[in-house]
């Protein structure tokens, strides 16, 4: 038997657009559904077949070229024939809950409205809720990595019923506001609508011999140790995840997440900057004039650092390597240290007479710094 035109079945022109394809195609899909038509169920479900076969293909805009082009045959012959309707396999139900449920009728899913095929969506487990918590280590913990223990207060699954909120040796009952489906159905108009059961919350049965320990819920709230092992090289605000360690599911569900938010306490010593660490270190006047050398500390302990003669203030060395490690991969960042020369105070009579005799001595050349923004002072004055 020869198939009828596809724009013909859905009423529409050649040259219609995608939307009033859609359009069309929702006016008859409403028109010929099954639960519409319950004294004619069978015509009612070959026309609605019909009606989203012709929808399945001119919404495709490959499959309507090659319809156009060639007809039926050309999509037997591009899909292969004897795969369904038309040379292709599709669920006139399912494309009708897809374009029926991105909300243009407002609610959760237009196909609620025809609870035969969502009855089951309220009954099915739930995933349990993830938590959060608020860990704060130290400077040389995220450094080098430790292992923390914390106790999280979570829902658990209740260990005398095991989750099911039944007392041991009793049997649920079918609820019987909705026989068991889970929803119940309401008039609005022209639709027949679904709603999820208030009696059962959706879940078909009712609990009259409630288990003791958790009063039905099938949850119990524990505080329970958790280990957390923390990576080297973590940062302020990193966060972690161990799944399975937040709350258990509902209706053999399965539990959800723990999230550890870190936060590092500051050091009396040292900065961080990303996997550089930065040291601020105090030497003195002569220090920095006739070079020395001076301890500096690292993560890993004191380390000798050279000082050259004539060095200034905020000047900067670098320590390779001595830094913090890079997170989940390997070497390590360097440690820049910043030494600030640091002016005496609380002078000596002896002190400041070699002071002064060491400024009567002083030429220019030795404080170039000096002599260059004089030089540009004078510039600036014009003498």
């Amino acid at each position: 038997m020869a198939k009828r035109d596809y724009y013909e079945i859905l009423g529409i022109s050649r040259s219609a657009s995608a939307e009033e394809i859609k359009r069309a195609y929702r006016k008859l899909a409403l028109r010929y559904h099954p639960d519409k038509n319950p004294d004619n169920s069978k015509e009612a479900e070959e026309k609605f077949k019909e009606v989203s076969e012709a929808y399945k293909v001119l919404s495709d805009s490959e499959k309507r070229q090659i319809y156009d082009q060639y007809g039926h045959a050309g999509l037997e012959a591009e899909i292969g024939a004897g795969a369904g309707f038309g040379g292709f396999e599709f669920d006139p139900f399912k494309i009708f809950e897809e374009v029926f449920s991105r909300g243009s009728f407002g609610g959760d899913s237009f196909g609620d409205f025809f609870g035969r095929r969502s009855q089951t969506r309220a009954r099915e487990a739930e995933p349990g809720r993830d938590l959060r918590y608020g860990l704060e280590i130290s400077f040389e913990e995220a450094a080098f990595g430790v292992e923390k223990n914390v106790q999280i207060p979570r829902y658990e699954v209740c260990s005398t019923c095991r989750g099911s909120g039944i007392k041991p040796g009793s049997q649920p009952h079918t609820c019987p506001t909705c026989e068991g489906s889970g929803y119940v159905a309401m008039s609005q108009g022209f639709f027949s609508m679904t709603r999820t059961c208030t009696q059962c919350q959706g879940r078909g049965t009712i609990i009259k011999d409630p288990c003791r320990d958790c009063r039905g819920t099938g949850r119990i709230r524990r505080t329970r140790r958790v280990k957390v092992k923390i990576p080297p090289g973590v940062d302020h605000g990193s966060r972690l995840r161990l799944a399975g360690e937040g709350e258990a599911g509902f209706r053999g569900g399965p539990p959800g997440d723990l999230y550890i938010s870190l936060r590092l306490r500051s050091h009396p010593i040292f900065k961080r900057d990303g996997n550089k660490i930065i040291c601020e270190v105090p030497i003195s006047f002569t220090q920095a004039a006739l070079g020395s050398q001076i301890k500096v500390p690292t993560l890993n302990g004191g380390v000798r650092l050279k000082i050259p003669p004539g060095t200034q203030t905020n000047k900067i060395f670098r320590l390779k390597g001595q830094g913090i490690p890079y997170l989940r991969s390997s070497g390590r960042g360097d440690q820049w240290v910043r030494v600030i020369v640091e002016t005496p105070v609380n002078l000596t009579g002896e002190q400041r007479e070699l002071l002064m005799k060491f400024q009567e001595l002083s030429q220019d050349h030795e404080q170039p710094r000096i002599r260059e923004f004089l030089g540009k002072i004078r510039q600036i004055l014009g003498k």
